[in-house]
């Protein structure tokens, strides 16, 4: 049975990946007619499974279930539905098309249950278009900061003006939030993008904290010249900076203190011309670590250093914070809630840390949030290659569709 529910998910799967701005990849952004046609076909699921659906002003689907009982509060389920440049088809989209099968399954199976049941695709969680990220689930819970409005992507649009030519409003953001007293909490389905479970013949685990994170964007500016005249010595090139600032950070975060790790995964140099020293580089930085002292501790020794490497060089720099997500442990009622639900199906439960970032993990904010991890091929995510069995899909959506009634009913009268 759960190899069918994996094999369905799986068809459910390659309708999104088949929506992309990029032909022979999966490329899906944010507020892009891609990610219009993904809002239709998943909104177009919810309505088949009788789900009141709606999009609120920051471009969410949400699917509304309604149990039936007076003052019932709210259990959101879901993921995102954005993706990175040649991506898989399984990050992000597995946690909205398992969610909406599992409900499915467990109607059928006559789900009694004191909360409502909200299933929500996140349209912005990669941070692939514009500098801020989480605009989904940052205005779910009220943390939507307006000065992300104003970021810009690489053709010079500001989220407020493809928001605006997308239909939506920015004035109406705050009304995308639910309120705390109605929330009852958040449940995540994410391939693992780690190896663990592989490694130890899982199909599933529980999350038990995500990672803090630190994205910035640093611009170093120098003086261009002829690449044939100007003396090395007399040089102030903002790419050699950049290339030295890129080792620093790569060697403090070698460290590999508390899952300390650190990425450049965006640069560019300009003018850009084979004879021309470089003026200008700009680069993004990516640090994360299990404990957020090391974090912060490491970001701040990095920018003493890069701004120590502008300054030898003759060159000047500028640091622009865009993200900041602290540590999050996963609600451990929720987690028994999961582990019991993995346990009924024969497995032993693991618990691991997420290294990577998610909605969950600004859901928390508003109330209990936790996660449950699908093995993934070799580990390997944010690449074609990435790749979840419809055995392991269908043992999630099992799993999920038995801890709905255990979650959504433990905390009924003591929230």
């Amino acid at each position: 049975m759960s190899k069918a529910l994996g094999a369905e998910a799986d068809a459910l799967l390659l309708e999104l990946a088949a929506i992309t701005s990029r032909p022979g990849m999966i490329a899906r952004f944010y507020l892009t007619p891609e990610h219009r046609r993904a809002m239709d076909l998943v909104g177009a699921w919810m309505r088949a499974d009788g789900l009141e659906v709606s999009e609120d002003a920051v471009a969410s689907v949400r699917g509304i279930w309604r149990c039936g009982k007076p003052d019932a509060k709210r259990l959101v389920l879901g993921s995102h539905i954005d993706t990175v440049v040649n991506a898989g088809r399984f990050d992000g989209p597995l946690g909205v098309v398992a969610p909406l099968l599992a409900l499915r399954e467990a109607r059928r199976a006559g789900l009694r249950i004191n909360h409502d049941i909200e299933i929500i695709a996140f349209g912005d969680e990669e941070g692939s278009r514009f500098p801020a990220t989480f605009a989904g689930s940052l205005a779910l819970t009220g943390q939507f900061n307006p000065a992300s409005l104003d970021g810009l992507d690489e053709d010079g649009i500001s989220l407020r003006e493809a928001l605006i030519a997308f239909g939506k409003s920015p004035d109406d953001i705050a009304k995308a939030a639910i309120a705390r007293e109605t929330f009852a909490g958040y449940l995540e389905v994410h391939i693992e993008q780690g190896p663990v479970l592989e490694a130890e013949g899982l199909s599933l685990g529980v999350v038990e904290a995500i990672v803090g994170q630190t994205r910035g964007v640093l611009t170093v500016t120098g003086v261009a010249g002829h690449a044939g005249t100007v003396p090395m010595a007399y040089r102030h090139d903002a790419f050699q900076a950049m290339a030295e600032m890129a080792f620093a950070l790569e060697r403090r975060a070698r460290s590999g203190r508390d899952g300390l790790v650190a990425t450049i995964g965006k640069v560019s140099i300009g003018p850009g011309l084979v004879n021309v020293i470089p003026d200008r580089a700009v680069f993004s930085i990516d640090v994360r670590s299990s404990v957020d002292a090391t974090r912060v501790e490491a970001v701040s020794m990095f920018l003493e250093e890069a701004h120590a490497i502008a300054a030898r060089r003759g060159c000047t720099l500028e640091y622009v914070e865009s993200q900041v997500a602290k540590r999050v442990a996963c609600d451990p009622v929720f987690r028994a809630g999961l582990a019991e639900a993995i346990a009924l199906g024969g497995q032993r439960v693991r618990e691991l840390p997420s290294g990577a970032g998610h909605d969950a993990q600004v859901m928390a904010a508003l109330g209990p949030s936790a996660m449950l991890f699908v093995r993934c091929k070799a580990g390997v995510s944010h690449n074609p290659a990435e790749f979840a069995s419809h055995e392991d899909m269908g043992d999630a959506i099992a799993a999920l569709a038995a801890a709905l009634p255990r979650i959504g009913n433990v905390r009924n009268d003591t929230d």
